[in-house]
């Protein structure tokens, strides 16, 4: 009888293990297919964090409208626009640090840090075009310019403090939806940066 009651036992217990590992399995499958995220779907949460965190504000020149200033989508996420000079401005009032003045399409700010100029991140050559991914995750990380190790910080008004938080599959997603858009040539002039004050 005791023989007989642990035969059952057993087989019960391999019976349960079975059905468990089958159950546990078959969701893990499961949750493997939900997980699959495409080039495409990537590209489309890009574009919509591009859209939200409102990269066009400063990346994207402006056109005068019977509505107001309005992005010139001939040019989206080109940067300042290195075709049309930067025009006088006062250089006390930006270098006093209680002022920062921004150009009329936010693409480029003035501040005690000098002149900065916002970069082209269309896929083309004066762009994007040639940045590796590990490039565009160190500079929205690291705020480093251009993503090169060793190189100066991005400038205000770029708050890559604040993106540095973005999940690796957010930045991807974004680096990926860059490099589908529309290239335009547009070489950025070199930031103007201003020299700290020597401490005596």
């Amino acid at each position: 009888m005791k023989r007989t009651f642990y035969m059952a036992a057993i087989c019960l217990a391999v019976t349960y293990a079975a059905c468990t590992s089958n159950d546990s399995s078959k969701s893990t499958a499961e949750n493997d297919t939900s997980v699959k995220v495409t080039k495409e779907d990537k590209v489309k949460r890009g574009e919509y964090l591009v859209s939200v965190i409102g990269c066009g504000d400063c990346h994207t020149p402006k056109i005068m409208t019977p509505q107001g200033p309005a992005p010139d989508m001939e040019r989206f996420l080109s940067g300042y626009n290195a075709e049309i000079p930067l025009g006088a401005y006062d250089t006390a009032i930006a270098n006093s640090g209680r002022w920062v003045l921004m150009a009329g399409d936010l693409t480029a700010a003035a501040g005690p840090w000098g002149v900065s100029f916002a970069s082209n991140l269309t896929p083309d050559g004066t762009g994007l075009g040639n940045w590796s991914y590990d490039a565009f995750r160190r500079a929205m990380r690291e705020g480093k310019y251009k993503g090169i190790e060793n190189s100066r910080p991005l400038l205000p008004p770029m708050p890559w403090f604040n993106f540095k938080n973005m999940t690796d599959d957010d930045l991807e997603s974004i680096y990926e939806y860059l490099k589908t858009i529309k290239p335009v040539k547009n070489l950025v002039p070199q930031a103007i940066i201003n020299m700290p004050p020597q401490q005596s």
